[in-house]
């Protein structure tokens, strides 16, 4: 069982943002910005490049669920705004195989990433 699955099943506590029926938003507990949420699906997928095309609404799901936690926290503006990272592999940053959606904002991110 994965991190992400524990936090979904409330064995292991989290600062819940956003919860509905496919997925779970709570914020990081090692912040790389004054907000950081993490958006996972309740199914299990294990990394972005192993989805399947069954996955598909799942994934849709994903970006809806960013979009309402951006608007929740007063973020979805031009002026603020936010950036969504989707790690996959050990040299992109993933540390838990359950894909998540990093919500990054609160201050600029500059660019390229990383």
């Amino acid at each position: 069982m994965t991190l992400f699955e524990r936090i979904i099943a409330r064995e292991i506590p989290a600062d819940i943002v956003y919860e509905d029926a496919d997925t779970l938003a709570f914020r990081d507990i090692t912040p790389q910005a004054p907000i950081h949420i993490l958006i996972v699906p309740k199914r299990v997928i294990p990394r972005v490049g192993e989805a399947l095309p069954d996955d598909q609404a799942q994934l849709g799901a994903l970006l809806l669920t960013a979009g309402a936690v951006a608007r929740q926290l007063g973020i979805c503006t031009t002026s603020q705004g936010f950036r969504l990272v989707i790690n996959h592999g050990k040299d992109a940053g993933e540390t838990v195989p359950h894909l998540h959606v990093h919500l990054l904002a609160g201050r600029p991110l500059s660019w390229p990433p990383g």
